[in-house]
């Protein structure tokens, strides 16, 4: 074979890997924009929505100069309210030139104490809600209203000694209906207490099961519940 053939070989032969792994990249993106995880999908097509609650000591633990959350004596804080799909993933990152006013920021601050927050939980989760800033976060509000927190978990002056299956019964004994196919338990590292994420219907805000990939990520035994401040 010619140097000439040997070069038009190879050429033909490094186009035909090239073109293949565009072909599956693409797929792979197309892929994480069906589940969720590329910042890809349409506002209002999706199935369920997740009510996420952050224990608001264990995040002050770690990020004390958060003024507007901490030291003010928070339990259980709206983290946020997030369109899921039932198969699993979430669509987020939806296109909206639209951003929450100073109204609903102020409204929302009581229960989700930081401008931040509130601004990215639109921006990733709530312009995919099919609703404005102000209707999103009214029914935020709403979602967070019907959630009755344990009296073990209101504003614990010491650490609860509480394993995840224990908060998920307290949870389920004051909230009827809730079952624990309905609500997830989030640990960090496994074993201080983060969040309590429950399953709500996208229309009237019920509580439903969960779709794939909520679960939760604890360890057994007991948890660290750091005490409210």
């Amino acid at each position: 074979m010619s140097g000439k053939s040997k070069f038009t070989s190879f050429c033909t032969v490094a186009l035909g890997l090239v073109l293949a792994f565009a072909a599956a990249t693409g797929a792979d993106a197309r892929s994480k924009g069906k589940h969720g995880n590329s910042g890809e999908g349409r506002p209002g097509r999706f199935d369920y929505y997740v009510v996420s609650l952050s224990w608001s000591p264990s995040y002050c633990a770690v990020h004390p100069d958060e003024p507007q959350q901490c030291g003010k004596g928070y339990g259980f804080v709206l983290h946020g309210l997030w369109p899921q799909y039932r198969s699993g993933g979430w669509p987020q990152n939806c296109s909206t030139s639209s951003e929450p006013d100073e109204a609903t920021v102020t409204q929302m601050l009581p229960i989700m104490p930081s401008r931040h927050l509130i601004e990215h939980e639109w921006q990733t989760h709530g312009a995919c809600s099919g609703h404005d800033p102000k209707e999103y976060f009214a029914l935020a509000e709403d979602a967070f209203s019907r959630v009755t927190i344990p009296q073990a978990l209101k504003t614990p002056a010491t650490s609860p000694q509480l394993t995840a299956d224990d908060v998920t019964k307290a949870f389920m004994d004051v909230n009827p209906g809730l079952e624990d196919n309905m609500i997830s338990v989030q640990c960090k590292d496994g074993g201080t207490l983060e969040e309590v994420r429950i399953c709500v219907d996208k229309d009237n805000l019920s509580v439903k099961s969960c779709g794939g990939r909520v679960r939760n990520s604890c360890r057994a035994g007991k948890l660290a519940i750091p005490a409210v401040r």
